[in-house]
């Protein structure tokens, strides 16, 4: 066996080992705006960011959860564009002089999510398993 083709039979479980990880480190984000976790100071709900934090807290919780997966990776693409566009994008063109380089890995790491959905292993999954009769 090749280690390619070792490595392909745990694919389940290290889509799900990155979809988890992901999706807490980007719920961190939303709860350090929101609530003031981790170090963070609570912002007004009703700003850009307070915005920015409810799309992160839920993209982040769905995501890692494997709930409405596609639908919070969505989110969290178009959370990141806004983010780049608007916040370092002005500063400079290049990402590591204008520090947008963590938004960019999120944009990239969401698209990963937008494609391969929940995964085997998932809230989705466990549901859509379930017979209804």
């Amino acid at each position: 066996m090749s280690y390619l083709e070792s490595v392909k039979k745990f694919e389940p479980q290290l889509y799900l080992v990155f979809r988890v990880v992901f999706g807490l480190l980007f719920f961190a984000h939303g709860a350090q705006k929101l609530f003031g976790w981790f170090g963070g100071t609570p912002l007004e709900l009703a700003s850009l960011m307070g915005v920015a934090g409810i799309v992160e807290f839920l993209a982040g919780l769905g995501i890692a959860l494997g709930f409405f997966t596609r639908l919070a990776a969505l989110g969290g693409v178009v959370n990141m564009v806004v983010a780049y566009a608007m916040v370092h994008a002005p500063q400079n063109w290049m990402p590591l002089v204008n520090q947008g380089e963590l938004a960019l890995l999120y944009l990239f790491g969401f698209l990963v999510v937008l494609a391969h959905g929940a995964g085997e292993w998932s809230v989705e999954k466990s549901l859509l398993r379930k017979e209804l009769f």
